[in-house]
């Protein structure tokens, strides 16, 4: 979950040594009928790309040279696109939808500085190299927003449009991202705990996971005044949920799964390479100049960019009433508001001559 405020190229359809095709209950040892999967939702693969190893769910094979990316966010899975998957791929796209570094059956480097923007960004163009894409469409939820930006500025030849959900642009500031956190939010907000305390949230996340979170993915969840110490932590170890379950119990396992076996510090990590991916950028055009959809959430936290058509000229903006899991608490508005702009912008692409012929 972002911040919340203080309230080698492989054409598509081939399998190169490095790509083991395995079933879900192979990869993750949890089979549907103990998840509640959809049978819509695809199996994975495992992708060798830029030095680690991706577990990638596709769909819409049949649908190659039309590709659209899907990226989760914190702490979540690429479960969490589980709505969209189905659509997507009727709608005629190839939809890839990768666990990233760190996550479910992906690769979990040692190092910190490993989760970086540029390793995450750059993953995520090995992946179009494998499949043989010059570019695509990247959709990205929370943190996966927040890559998705950064691969928009590292590599804007990559990508053709930008979807993002609840994490609006991030304006790079005069100063370091932590810091300034820091300054106004103080040493008990999660980004500054996750960044000053390393390990000490990760293994109280890891003693509860299940706890941390079935109490983390609701919605309808009262307004409540601000408790001392981490509200992430506090979370955790509280032993009832607020609001009401975002999910089944049976989807909840997924996530649940995941993280028992994962642990939490390779998400954890990419919140600890924020001041890192602040300097990194600083000698990188700001601005955003792909066509972009921006959906929020009316009850999510996350702060909406009160100057994003500076950065982002060629924004759409949608709001559903809902709270911070957008594409899963309205999969239904969140579904059609993508395939919306999509269609939208493909019939303008049309419309633009083909200057190539004059």
């Amino acid at each position: 979950m972002l911040q919340q405020e203080e309230n080698g190229h492989q054409p598509v359809g081939s399998h190169p040594d490095h790509t083991s095709t395995k079933t879900g209950q192979e990869v993750t040892g949890i089979g549907p009928q103990d998840t509640g999967m959809t049978t819509d939702f695809p199996e994975p693969t495992r992708i060798s790309v830029n030095d680690v190893e991706l577990e990638v769910f596709e769909a819409g094979r049949q649908n190659a040279g039309n590709p659209i990316v899907l990226c989760h966010g914190w702490p979540e899975h690429a479960f969490s696109w589980r709505y969209q998957v189905p659509a997507l791929a009727a709608a005629g796209y190839h939809v890839i939808v990768p666990n990233q570094r760190g996550y479910g059956n992906s690769s979990r480097p040692a190092e910190v500085t490993d989760y970086g923007i540029e390793h995450l960004s750059g993953d995520l163009v090995a992946l179009l190299d494998h499949y043989g894409y010059a570019d695509a469409t990247f959709v990205g939820h929370d943190w996966g927003a927040f890559v998705v930006w950064g691969l928009s500025l590292l590599h804007p030849n990559r990508v053709n449009g930008v979807v993002a959900l609840s994490v609006p642009y991030q304006e790079r500031g005069e100063m370091p991202w932590i810091e300034a956190m820091e300054a106004v939010l103080g040493a008990d907000f999660y980004f500054i705990h996750f960044n000053r305390q390393p390990g000490v949230a990760d293994a109280v996340f890891e003693e509860n996971a299940f706890q941390f979170l079935r109490n983390l993915y609701r919605k309808n969840v009262p307004l409540a005044e601000p408790q001392p110490g981490n509200a992430f932590i506090n979370l955790a170890r509280a032993e009832t949920p607020l609001g009401d379950p975002v999910m089944s119990d049976s989807e909840l396992a997924v996530f649940v799964s995941a993280f028992e076996s994962t642990g939490f510090t390779g998400g954890i990590n990419w919140y600890r390479n924020l001041d890192r991916n602040w300097r990194l950028l600083a000698d990188v055009d700001p601005i955003i100049r792909q066509p972009t959809l921006m959906i929020y959430g009316d009850r999510d936290t996350v702060a909406r960019a009160e100057r994003l058509t500076e950065f982002v000229p060629n924004v759409e903006v949608v709001s559903l009433d809902c709270g911070h899991w957008i594409q899963q608490e309205k999969p239904r508005e969140t579904t059609e508001a993508i395939l919306k702009w999509l269609d939208q912008r493909n019939a303008a692409r049309h419309l633009q001559p083909d200057i190539s012929r004059w």
